[in-house]
């Protein structure tokens, strides 16, 4: 099954794998408009429930395995879909802002800097991450560039935190 890059699976093909499921981001990544943004928006409504049930450590250790799932899942349903980053698979943008928002402060502003910050340089790929997306047409890099996207928001916002303080 090849489908367009702009064009969201369906639920059926969501529930047809649990990579999909995984990948989709539970569904989130299935909006026609915008996805990796739904997508972000997920992990952000979601990091609330998920952070408490952890340490430091144990979030630390859930989110590597979260990125190491992520890297199987994301190569799986590309292949299944023959686009190698699907519009759909936003699992590269959910773990990535569970990462920045796990290492931001709680307040909703800084919250709200993370997910701009995180959203811009996603959108943009500033380097390595363009060169990340067009080389590494498989799920370690569809993962890959958006950690990279990942540090440069966290890069900002301790710049501003640095500022303000």
């Amino acid at each position: 099954m090849t489908i367009k890059q702009s064009t969201p699976p369906s639920w059926r093909f969501l529930m047809s794998h649990p990579a999909h499921f995984i990948s989709c981001g539970m569904g989130s990544g299935l909006s026609p408009l915008a996805p990796g943004t739904f997508g972000t928006l997920f992990a952000w409504l979601s990091f609330p429930l998920l952070r408490p049930a952890f340490d430091e450590p144990g979030f630390a250790l859930f989110l590597l395995t979260a990125f190491l799932v992520g890297i199987y899942a994301c190569d799986k349903t590309g292949r299944d879909l023959g686009v190698p980053d699907h519009g759909a698979m936003v699992w590269d943008e959910i773990v990535p802002f569970w990462f920045v928002l796990f290492l931001t402060p709680e307040d909703w502003h800084w919250q709200l800097a993370a997910f701009l910050l995180f959203r811009c340089f996603d959108i943009f790929k500033p380097p390595p991450a363009r060169n990340i997306d067009q080389s590494m047409k498989n799920g370690f890099g569809v993962m890959l560039d958006d950690l990279v996207a990942a540090g440069y928001a966290l890069l900002v916002l301790a710049l501003a935190k640095a500022l303000l303080n």
